[in-house]
């Protein structure tokens, strides 16, 4: 199935891998039903952007692994991903190049698969724009504003994300400042049940952009305990807004934050609400990892990023 390209990327082809709804179906699309179809329209190279490639390598292929989170354990795990740990580490065999965000998750997918680190390329992501988006009705989502000082979160409301070790740090931060309310936004996920509505709380479900930015734009400190990331992108927009970052330990993170974020042992609520504290109280804190912030961000471009990808559709199809 293919779909309607831009003007601009004409002489480009796409196909939308699209399997049969039947699940006894699936597997003959990707053996051969996929590796048929692209070679009948002379695909250059197929990207799987998510731990898939063609079970039959009929063409130069690279397949995008994010982080390693389906071979964790619980709470790291996410529901769902058996199918994933069954056939992925077997297509990484296949797939002509691999890409990851991150040199921290290349590291650790070459010493856990023991894939050969010249197959596999980190690429990193870059912060989304707001700029790039139509202007929010002002008329709209009067329901988001919050009274300052905020802290502010913005991810799936997944185990992995560290939530509840997040709320014990505001409640603990509230004994000491009662006014620090805090926002979280995102899509529910697991446990997400065991959150109550209380004094000072504000849950979203996922919000436009420019309300993000919003959000993001008014927050005392943006606070992500995630416990593991194969990118940590919230982190890097929260930079870019030139917003306080706060949050954990995380190889891909501290990656991406390149020291310009409060890294703190995120296991432990103690830990978490003295960095709370210290940037809510301290102007000099607050300015310092703001401009560091943005700094850091800047030198992360979707064109570079796009560049890169471009030159790894190249070697696949050198080396295929």
């Amino acid at each position: 199935m293919s779909w309607a390209l831009p003007e601009r990327l004409r002489g480009f082809s796409n196909v939308v891998a699209e399997p049969p709804r039947w699940r006894g179906l699936r597997g003959s699309w990707w053996l051969s039903g996929l590796p048929l179809e692209l070679k009948r329209r002379r695909i250059d190279v197929f990207h799987g952007t998510d731990f898939a490639v063609p079970y039959v390598p009929l063409i130069p292929s690279v397949m995008m692994v994010h982080d390693l989170s389906p071979w964790k354990r619980d709470p790291l795990r996410p529901a769902g991903s058996g199918r994933v740990r069954e056939r992925a580490p077997y297509l990484m065999r296949i797939a002509t190049r691999i890409l990851t965000p991150t040199e921290a998750i290349r590291e650790e997918l070459a010493t856990t698969f023991g894939i050969p680190r010249r197959r596999i390329t980190a690429i990193h992501l870059a912060a989304f724009d707001a700029d790039d988006e139509p202007p929010a009705d002002p008329g709209q989502h009067d329901e988001t504003a919050v009274p300052a000082p905020y802290l502010l979160y913005v991810g799936a409301r997944q185990a992995r994300k560290n939530i509840p070790v997040l709320m014990q740090s505001w409640h603990s931060v509230r004994r000491t400042n009662p006014a620090v309310s805090l926002v979280i936004v995102g899509p529910a996920g697991g446990g997400d049940e065991r959150m109550q509505r209380e004094d000072g709380l504000y849950i979203f479900d996922p919000l436009p952009d420019t309300v993000v930015s919003r959000l993001l734009s008014g927050a005392a400190a943006f606070v992500y305990p995630s416990l593991y990331e194969g990118f940590g992108l919230p982190v890097l927009e929260a930079m870019k807004a030139g917003v306080p970052v706060i949050t954990s330990l995380d190889p891909a993170i501290t990656e991406v934050a390149g020291g310009a974020a409060l890294q703190v042992d995120v296991t432990s609520p103690e830990a978490l609400s003295q960095a709370i504290l210290c940037v809510v109280a301290s102007f000099e804190l607050q300015l310092r990892l703001r401009d560091q912030g943005r700094q850091r961000a800047s030198a992360f471009s979707w064109r570079r990023t796009a560049l890169q990808t471009r030159d790894v559709y190249s070697e696949a199809i050198r080396r295929f």
